[in-house]
């Protein structure tokens, strides 16, 4: 059966009144037969049948024990890290997302857990980063913004080896192009916000585990710290989900068009896309996923704020806002927006420069596309020319 098959089916038929789509079931509360006596719900809070519906097509997309949707996806990295304790240490992709970044070291750090960042590409410097209190290893791949490639298991053959949980942020890569559980995680965290809902219409979040027992632990801080995904947004992701294999091919598609397009443009100084021949993750890629994604970043030759302001908001159909995974196409400014929490001097060393620009590829048709992003560096092109003539004027 194919993935899609699979995917539409795996949405059940309501039992009671044969509705094919999924009710909302909008409540808080539910009555009982007698004191502790349910239906299976007491409380929305605890659970609620929109919201596990949700969380099931998830975990059957993942093959992951359980599920566990939240209001957003940092409130699920939240409850991932709720599995520590005070003196533990996680060890992180250097080129993290800045949510995450803020996460760790404005709330947790003060707690006394530590991060320690690393270029989690090369699994030596994983291991040589191991401690005796190395209790997680965090991985995003590919990674947001510039699209680093880690090899899922060859660093979970190494977690495992030290005890250690390895958790894979899957947002970029979509379960329709890789499965980490798969290849050796322990847990799955996406901001469904993203591809998972596609539609930029929701803010929800997801962990995946791989055994019953991680599933049983979060879904326990789900409940004790109640950032729960609601009723309607749930039944939302269950819309956007029904589509998800469809959307993913024509992103992809969409995407290599214009990743190819850029590395040849004479403003561009580097393309970062993973469907690139060029891209140093490429094959492994390939071995690992089944698609190279809808995200694409690049730096411009003139690696200044200012000529990565004028690019993004030069755009018609690439619209300048945050997140990615829509229907619509988006572009960011990570060292402005993004990527803004996380300082400079860290920030550019994990690669993300002063005129880095990430694409969220859409739906739209690839030539509109192209035109969009033509147009754009033409008037870039017209800027740096008015500028070097106004500096040649000044210096003569």
């Amino acid at each position: 059966m194919s993935i899609i098959t699979q995917l539409i089916h795996s949405i059940p038929v309501d039992p009671q009144t044969g509705a094919i789509a999924v009710p909302i079931y909008q409540t808080s509360t539910f009555v009982q037969d007698a004191p502790g006596v349910n239906k299976g719900y007491d409380y929305a809070r605890s659970n609620n049948p929109t919201r596990e519906t949700a969380e099931k097509i998830i975990a059957g997309l993942e093959g992951g024990a359980g599920a566990s949707a939240f209001a957003s996806g940092l409130a699920a990295i939240d409850a991932v890290i709720k599995l520590l304790k005070s003196g533990d240490e996680i060890i992180a992709v250097d080129d993290i997302y800045g949510g995450a970044f803020r996460l760790f070291d404005k709330v947790y750090k003060k707690f006394g857990i530590t991060v320690n960042y690393v270029d989690t590409t090369d699994v030596s410097t994983i291991f040589h980063a191991i401690t005796p209190a190395t209790r997680l290893i965090w991985l995003e791949t590919p990674t947001n913004p510039t699209l680093k490639i880690s090899d899922i298991e060859a660093v979970a053959k190494l977690a495992k080896a030290h005890n250690i949980l390895l958790c894979v942020d899957n947002t970029f890569a979509s379960p329709i192009l890789q499965q980490p559980l798969e290849l050796g995680a322990d847990l799955v965290v996406h901001s469904a916000t993203k591809y998972l809902g596609g539609h930029s219409d929701l803010i929800a979040g997801v962990v995946i585990s791989k055994t019953e027992q991680l599933a049983q632990e979060i879904k326990f801080y789900q409940n004790a710290s109640g950032a729960v995904l609601s009723p309607f947004d749930s039944f939302l992701l269950i819309r956007g989900i029904e589509t998800l294999p469809l959307r993913i091919r024509v992103h992809n598609d969409n995407a290599q068009r214009l990743a190819e397009f850029l590395e040849q443009h004479p403003l561009v100084d580097k393309v970062y896309y993973p469907g690139l021949k060029s891209h140093p993750g490429h094959e492994l890629a390939k071995r690992q996923s089944k698609g190279f994604g809808g995200i694409i970043s690049f730096t411009l030759k003139e690696d200044t704020t200012a000529a990565a302001t004028t690019f993004v908001t030069s755009t018609k159909y690439f619209k300048l806002a945050e997140s990615l995974g829509g229907i619509k196409s988006l572009v960011a400014h990570p060292a402005a927006m993004t990527h803004k929490s996380i300082p400079d001097e860290k920030r550019r060393a994990a690669g993300v420069s002063d005129s880095l620009i990430r694409l969220s590829v859409g739906l739209e048709e690839t030539g509109d596309l192209l035109e969009d992003l033509r147009q754009a560096f033409d008037k870039l092109a017209v800027q740096q020319a008015a500028h070097a003539a106004t500096a040649s004027a000044a210096s003569n």
